[in-house]
Parts: C-alpha cells; sequence; structure tokens
C-alpha cells in the first residue's frame, strides 16, 4: 500500500482557471478541469490512487529528488535521481485561451531507469 502524502509534499501548476496538485513522486493527485470549481478530472488527494492520478515517474525508489519552479512561474521542474540514471520532468499548464492545457515533458539526464505511468 502507498504512503499517504502530506500536503507539503505537494506543488502547485495552474492557468488561473485551474490548478493542478503534483507530488514529489510525479503524480497529479488533484485537478480540477475547466474551473476550480468544476468536479475533479483526479482525486487521488482525497482517498486513494484509484480516485484518479496521472503518475509519471521511477518505477524504481529515488536516491534524490529535486524540486523547482523556473524563474517566478508556475513551470516546476522534478528531477528524480535513482540508481540508474536520472531524469527531469516538466510540469505546466499552458496560459488560458479557450480550453485548459497540461503539460508534462520527461527528458533523460543520465544512464536509464524504468518508468512508472498510471
Amino acid at each position: 500500500m502507498e504512503a499517504r502524502k502530506r500536503i507539503e509534499d505537494y506543488a502547485l501548476i495552474g492557468d488561473c482557471g485551474s490548478a493542478a496538485l503534483v507530488g514529489r513522486d510525479g503524480s497529479i493527485d488533484w485537478l480540477c478541469l475547466p474551473r476550480f470549481d468544476s468536479g475533479a478530472s483526479f482525486a487521488a488527494l482525497l482517498g486513494e490512487p484509484g480516485h484518479g492520478r496521472w503518475l509519471i515517474g521511477p518505477a524504481e525508489p529515488a536516491v534524490r529528488v529535486e524540486r523547482r519552479y523556473l524563474d517566478g512561474s508556475l513551470i516546476l521542474v522534478t528531477m528524480f535521481e535513482t540508481a540508474e540514471g536520472a531524469v527531469e520532468l516538466v510540469d505546466f499548464m499552458r496560459p488560458r485561451r479557450r480550453l485548459p492545457q497540461l503539460v508534462r515533458l520527461v527528458r533523460g539526464l543520465r544512464g536509464g531507469s524504468p518508468w512508472a505511468r498510471s
């Protein structure tokens, strides 16, 4: 069974119309679309992964996880380092035009590492 995350384990990304909470493990556990007051698309924050999430993260335990926002923005960069390699995950929501857009980019930094997706 997966350990419950604390609220401080989450980072916020958003587009001023909606927002998502991204866990240190690379899981988006809360997202309401198309607006803040809409029903939840992902709600694992309130229960368990079966309540909906979008996980992109290492399948093996991370030796180190570092997170930061790019230059005063809500673009979140998470670097996962495992025994086999290092990968960077970039999460953001594009500025709102009509429909919300959630973007997740994965970039290998070194080595290789099996990834979990759900």
